[in-house]
């Protein structure tokens, strides 16, 4: 990779559904704005058949309600020096996830912003309902943000930003922005690669490990040598952009791994394909 682009966030669509848990985003898309001079715009979906309350708090309910809220909180932002829009789905609707990745489509959004609400720490995060589906009907990137165990709000400020990478070029695709956030923050660039141990192997490969397990073990070891020099080279292009790589190779399940790298290592970011 020769070239990494820098990616514009231009308009960024922050999510909101009322409660204190979905505002954890705020502070991530001040930063945001800040250092890349975007737009926020202010995002609520009326639910249609929607629950007396959500995480606790009164259900915003109707489009009068939604508008004041999301007045107050342009309010707030707009005193942090952020330039905001706000827009109420109008509509009740079943699927507020599509309905979010449409609007980001709409609004021509670079990213989309929202807290999770899953729980059980690094493991949990994606597990949120209206984020993972998000992920999954999107087009757009997506940032997610776990409020803290008492619900209050993070700070938003990554000193340490891993990207997981497998070999797949498709998930070299999160490069660009891993680095142009870097840049943004001042932190450092982590690239991870997982190579299974034998123990780790599924399938196929599980069986001929069990068969021919010296044969196997010399087969990840040639893996892990193609690994290290698959990572290195993004060393001069990140580097070319003045950012700090660290690439590190790491050997077992690639899922636990990479938690425990992210555990281990004090990541505060991880931008994925």
């Amino acid at each position: 990779m020769s070239d990494l682009p820098a990616p514009a966030l231009r308009c960024i669509l922050v999510a909101l559904d009322g409660s204190r848990l979905s505002e954890a985003i705020l502070p991530a898309a001040v930063a945001l704005a800040h250092r890349y001079a975007s737009r926020v715009t202010l995002l609520h979906v009326l639910e249609k058949s929607p629950p007396a309350t959500v995480h606790g708090e009164r259900h915003l309910t109707d489009v009068v309600e939604g508008e004041e809220y999301l007045s107050s909180v342009a309010a707030r932002l707009t005193g942090q020096g952020v330039t905001v829009e706000t827009h109420v789905h109008r509509a009740p609707e079943g699927d507020v996830a599509r309905s979010i990745a449409q609007h980001a489509v709409e609004v021509d959004a670079d990213l989309v912003a929202l807290s999770t609400h899953g729980r059980g720490g690094l493991r949990g995060l994606l597990f949120g309902r209206i984020a993972q589906q998000t992920l999954q009907q999107g087009d757009r990137p997506v940032l997610l943000v776990a409020p803290l165990p008492d619900g209050s709000a993070p700070p938003f400020d990554p000193h340490r930003i891993l990207v997981p990478l497998d070999g797949d070029p498709d998930h070299e695709t999160a490069i660009p922005m891993a680095v142009s956030l870097a840049c943004a923050f001042g932190a450092a660039l982590h690239l991870a690669l997982v190579v299974p141990t034998v123990g780790a192997l599924s399938g196929a490969r599980a069986v001929s490990g069990m068969l021919l397990p010296t044969t196997m073990r010399a087969i990840l070891d040639l893996s892990q040598q193609q690994a290290s020099d698959y990572l290195r080279r993004f060393n001069t292009p990140c580097e070319e952009r003045g950012v700090t790589v660290h690439a590190e190779i790491v050997r077992g399940d690639p899922a636990p791994a990479v938690v425990a790298l992210i555990e281990q290592r004090g990541i505060d970011l991880v931008v994925m394909a």
